[in-house]
């Protein structure tokens, strides 16, 4: 294994064998290259064996990419018995194995977020809750910030303070019970359960503790206090801990995540060794001088400063449109005159964005002009309702008291099952203790209904039946073309007769295909223990049921990709457009404190640093939204980028600034440098006796500051400016 092309940083952290090890690994400084390099060595130059080592990625993406990369360092056998995955993937794989001695048994499902919300809502009904009055997803988000704090229900209902809290301490324990039934965990529940499992199961944290001897946990600024604690359990004993990550890039606080963990590391591994990468393998030097100058405003940080061999490169570029339309035509006609130049392909460019609702418009342009495009983060083809559907009726094959799933198809297609009876039959379930799907064929159940719903129930219990017993003798794929062929589904959606239904039809389909792929791959793979005892059907499930947004990523495709800014960490492109610069989409609106702005300008930062070659910045002087159109102001991020005049994309693409596009004058004074125009507007700013005020507007030569309080609006000459920035 030749180490000679790993740079002396990279070495360092390969090289190193026992004891605790944090690994600050800056954007596109090569992190998996050290990771793969650092299980190697310790295969190959330290004999130890791969089932003693423990890697642990953020997505199954990264996960598939690390293996791959072993292999080929290793040519493939020594690579057996090594785990790799992501946390949830992991934890999934231990309870499978050993969850029996928490009597969780090995064939439990995995509600994904989506099923989450429908038990949330089947709760509320129970405790007739209006959720026009109280938000499902608001109430899940809840349990799952209660989840990985390792709060109980009880625990919950302790310290619930307000009404929202007592609402949901109201639900957490019906929501639990209702997955207790189905044998199903929730996400939290993987990385819960298995804590449980080793706080309580000395003999089950002796074996794991021995087998992983060596931990390495990838992107450790994203983990949250469960797994920051499953982490610690593991590693106890051998203290054999690698972390890797870049708090610079934290930026899943609102999914629980804490940055604070990488950067107490060294409190809680006092002997720990340090090894900062701060050499740059992906962008030009200019596209690193303008992120470092955005990321260097945060306080919060570890310090560090981004280098690279590749010096200067296309000036990073800023460009104000008249409304998101424009802003999608600007971006558009640049990527035609590249690709029509022969200097790009379609796959060199990525449209990044804070929000869903931002790609509206660039869609709509991009078809109109036949750019073929992929959108990556919005709905994901695991949760389109059709394949949701034919989905809930493979769990319900492999869980007939998945009653989620018997709940979601029950009546689709239409079987003359309505409400009513439904109401009907879980109220009997639910006072005699049992499962939907058992009280179906219950005679007393029968008794309360009427001869028509009798005979819909049974017809959809011998449904059922047949297609269990027809998937306990034929293949996953053919499983699946069995369900459509006897419920019917497909000819329902074709009846329609409609645009979407045509669409719906193909992934329909294409979820078939899916399962082909799945069957072949895992013909071609040796399946451990605990994946043997599951069927194929259960396999197929679990991987749907992980499966991530940016798993979807074809990057084989020569398409333009459009995604948000969370979707596209740790991915690069050759040219990034990074769009909606604007106060309340970047920062966003609901992001007020400074610990959420510090992470919105992480969150902007991971977004610059994914352009390998050109970046170019764009924002909108008006949007429209729910409440009509509104005018927008820069973001406040670009104050720290306005050091010299940036050309704009026409500059770059015709040499002159297009007449067609006038620079607001607010940015052309803060264009010509700091000195000269210091404020933008939205900008907080403090005066020594109005007190704290924000920029109204901003020229070359005066400012314009709205005080609170009665103050009113007061304008200051910049060349006696009393203000400071707040």
């Amino acid at each position: 294994m030749d180490l000679s092309s790993l740079n002396l940083e990279q070495l360092e952290a390969v090289l190193h064998k026992d004891g605790p090890l944090l690994v600050f690994a800056g954007a596109g400084s090569g992190k998996t290259r050290v990771i793969t390099y650092r299980i190697a060595h310790l295969i190959r130059e330290h004999r130890v064996p791969p089932r003693h080592i423990l890697a642990v990625t953020f997505t199954n993406k990264a996960a598939d990419e690390l293996k791959e990369r072993l292999t080929h360092l290793l040519e493939g056998s020594e690579v057996r018995g090594l785990w790799v995955g992501t946390f949830h993937a992991i934890c999934a794989r231990i309870l499978r194995e050993s969850g029996r001695a928490i009597d969780i048994p090995p064939n439990f499902l995995v509600y994904d977020e989506g099923d989450q919300l429908d038990v949330v809502r089947r709760v509320l009904v129970d405790l007739d809750i209006d959720e026009k009055q109280m938000n499902p997803r608001a109430i899940r988000n809840a349990i799952s910030r209660a989840k990985e704090r390792l709060t109980t229900p009880e625990q919950y209902r302790e310290q619930a303070s307000d009404y929202f809290e007592r609402i949901v301490a109201a639900v957490y324990p019906r929501y639990e019970a209702y997955l207790r039934a189905a044998n199903a965990l929730d996400f939290d529940d993987l990385i819960n359960k298995v804590i449980e499992l080793l706080e309580t199961q000395p003999h089950v944290r002796e074996r794991y503790q021995d087998q992983f001897r060596y931990i390495l946990v990838d992107e450790y600024q994203d983990v949250n206090y469960a797994q920051y604690v499953l982490t610690r359990l593991l590693a106890e004993k051998h203290r054999n801990l690698c972390v890797v990550g870049d708090d610079d890039q934290a930026i899943y606080g609102f999914r629980g995540a804490e940055v604070e963990l990488i950067l107490r590391f060294e409190q809680d591994f006092p002997d720990a060794k340090v090894v900062k990468l701060e050499q740059n393998y992906r962008s030009t030097q200019t596209i690193l001088d303008a992120a470092m100058k955005v990321i260097s405003q945060n306080r919060f940080r570890a310090p560090k400063t981004l280098w690279t061999t590749r010096t200067g490169g296309a000036p990073v570029t800023l460009t104000p449109a008249r409304d998101e339309d424009e802003e999608a035509r600007i971006v558009a006609e640049y990527i035609l005159q590249q690709v029509r130049l022969g200097k790009r392909r379609f796959s060199d460019f990525a449209v990044l964005y804070r929000t869903n609702a931002q790609s509206r418009a660039f869609e709509e342009r991009f078809m109109r002009e036949r750019i073929p495009h992929q959108l990556v983060g919005a709905l994901r083809f695991y949760d389109r309702k059709e394949v949701k559907d034919i989905l809930a009726y493979l769990r319900l094959v492999a869980n007939p008291d998945d009653s989620v799933s018997l709940l979601r198809i029950i009546n689709t297609p239409p079987r003359k099952i309505g409400q009513a009876t439904v109401r009907e039959v879980q109220a009997f379930a639910a006072e005699r203790g049992i499962s939907l799907y058992r009280a179906l064929s219950d005679p007393e159940l029968h008794a309360r209904l009427g001869s028509a719903a009798q005979r819909a129930l049974l017809s959809f219990v011998s449904l059922i039946e047949r297609l269990r017993e027809y998937a306990q003798q034929h293949s996953l794929s053919d499983t699946l073309k069995e369900i459509l062929r006897q419920t019917g589904y497909l000819e329902w959606l074709q009846s329609r007769r409609d645009y979407e239904s045509v669409e719906r039809v193909g992934n329909v389909r294409e979820l078939v295909g899916i399962a082909l792929q799945f069957e072949t791959r895992d013909a071609l793979r040796e399946l451990e223990p605990e994946e043997a005892e599951l069927s194929p059907i259960m396999r197929f499930l679990q991987h749907v049921s992980l499966a991530s947004d940016v798993d979807a990523l074809d990057e084989r495709e020569d398409r333009v990709v459009l995604m948000t800014l969370h979707s596209a960490k740790g991915l690069e492109f050759p040219v990034v457009f990074l769009v909606g610069m604007e106060q309340g989409l970047l920062p966003h609106a609901l992001s007020e404190s400074p610990k959420e702005i510090e992470e919105e300008r992480r969150l902007c930062y991971v977004g610059m640093t994914r352009a390998k070659d050109e970046l170019h910045l764009t924002y909108a002087l008006s949007r429209g939204g729910y409440e009509g159109r509104r005018s927008t102001l820069p973001s406040p991020f670009l104050r720290a980028l306005v050091v010299q005049p940036m050309p704009t994309l026409y500059q770059v693409m015709y040499g002159a600034v297009a007449s067609r596009l006038s620079t607001p004058s607010v940015w052309q004074g803060a264009a010509r440098g700091k000195s000269e125009a210091p404020f933008l507007p939205g900008q907080r700013v403090r005066h020594p006796e109005l007190g704290t005020g924000v920029v109204v507007r901003a020229s070359e030569a005066n400012v314009t500051v709205m005080f609170p309080g009665g103050k009113g609006m007061r304008t200051f000459s910049l060349l006696d400016c009393p203000l400071e920035e707040a």
